[in-house]
């Protein structure tokens, strides 16, 4: 009987964080909308569990602030904060920076090949029109890079991941329009000569200041798009009907 009880409660455990991580995903990927509110009947016949799993799930989404509290027994999706994305990208900053300064002094050629080939995938995309492709390779670059610091650093490679989590619900907008994903490209372009040189201090500045250009396009995307919007006005031709 005993085994039987262990047994179920392994079970049950299995239940709760997969429902808890399959939930997080899905909050910072953004499947559902600023305010939208989540309920536990709700949620439960989407993720195909009973609700005692997605109560808990909740909770500590809630402690994570994921979600909030919407009336009775409810939850919604909380709106973005410019202080909150200004937190996360200084955080993220700090943390970055100093990740490239360390790995500036040993990273292999081989690694930077690999590196700039996805630097190249991300130009192809960009030609082609496919701004979904191209923050995927750029995701995948960053995975790379400080996947690169695990061995090394694995506190500093963990604190990275739990920004970038956060960081990525707000980022994907802004690279899913042309100027994000040209600025982002051409940091990563100069990532690339930072790690060639192997200098600390210069490796951290350039990753810093991709940073604060990632946090300009998140915080700031009205700016980006107006001028943009007047950079193409001035590229249009003017076309005289004069004979």
């Amino acid at each position: 009987m005993a085994k039987d009880i262990s047994k179920h409660s392994r079970n049950s455990l299995s239940v709760r964080e997969k429902t808890y991580k399959l939930l997080r995903n899905q909050l910072l990927i953004g499947q559902f909308r600023p305010n939208q509110r989540l309920t536990e009947e709700f949620l439960a016949r989407k993720l195909g569990v009973s609700r005692t799993p997605v109560r808990e799930a909740l909770h500590k989404l809630e402690l994570e602030g994921l979600v909030k509290p919407a009336g009775a027994r409810g939850f919604c999706v909380p709106e973005a904060s410019i202080e909150e994305m200004k937190e996360l990208f200084e955080i993220r900053g700090i943390l970055e920076g100093h990740a490239l300064a360390a790995l500036c002094r040993s990273v292999s050629r081989e690694n930077i090949q690999e590196l700039s080939a996805l630097i190249e995938k991300a130009e192809q995309a960009l030609e082609s029109g496919n701004l979904e492709q191209v923050f995927n390779y750029n995701t995948t670059f960053h995975d790379l890079l400080y996947s690169l610091v695990e061995s090394e650093k694995p506190r500093l490679y963990n604190m990275i991941e739990d920004i970038r989590e956060y960081v990525l619900r707000y980022r994907k907008s802004t690279l899913n329009r042309r100027r994000g994903a040209v600025r982002s490209i051409a940091g990563h372009k100069k990532i690339i000569m930072a790690l060639e040189l192997k200098d600390p201090q210069l490796s951290e500045q350039i990753m810093r200041h991709h940073v604060h250009e990632a946090e300009e396009d998140t915080v700031y995307p009205e700016i980006d798009s107006s001028k943009e919007q007047r950079n193409e006005r001035r590229a249009t031709p003017r076309i005289s009907f004069d004979s």
